[in-house]
């Protein structure tokens, strides 16, 4: 018997695999001009100026390269009122998510969000609620092993069918 079992080397395999088309990306991107990368950079501080009246410190603090492409992201998703969920919705889920990082950052402004949006205190205490509750039933689903084929067939409609 090898050291390695025949699973093991498929997924170390695998693993080099993507390790290999991650550096190859890696190199491709490094070759690419960035002389727009400072106009862009700039740009995006004048528009986040403009949005939001002020450029927060931490933004300085995030990668110049990657700031322009995260402001715009941020801009069509989260910002915008034109996608499918309205700001309250977006916001709840957001503080959801963050209380169960858990990111104290997230959380006082996400609430506020929440607030501003027009969510109630009953409400962000129930988007909190349903977080833990999606939490506490993951834990029990993943370390009791349930399988998940099985738990599909039951929910998906059959469980019914059997009554």
């Amino acid at each position: 018997m090898s050291f390695f079992d025949a699973s093991a080397l498929a997924s170390f395999r695998r693993t080099m695999t993507v390790l290999a088309g991650a550096a190859a990306c890696s190199a491709t991107f490094a070759l690419m001009p960035l002389s727009t990368h400072a106009d862009d950079y700039d740009a995006t501080l004048q528009d986040i100026q403009k949005s939001m009246g002020g450029v927060p410190s931490f933004v300085k603090q995030f990668p110049k390269a990657g700031l322009p492409g995260a402001w715009s992201e941020l801009k069509a998703l989260e910002f915008s009122d034109k996608t499918a969920l309205p700001a309250k919705t977006k916001a709840l889920i957001s503080l959801a998510v963050a209380a169960q990082i858990p990111c104290t950052y997230c959380i006082w402004a996400n609430t506020q969000s929440a607030r501003q949006a027009g969510a109630t205190d009953e409400e962000i205490q129930e988007a909190v609620a349903m977080a833990a509750l999606t939490r506490h039933w993951s834990t029990v689903f993943n370390g009791m092993q349930v399988d998940f084929e099985t738990f599909k067939k039951e929910l998906g409609g059959e469980m019914s069918a059997a009554k």
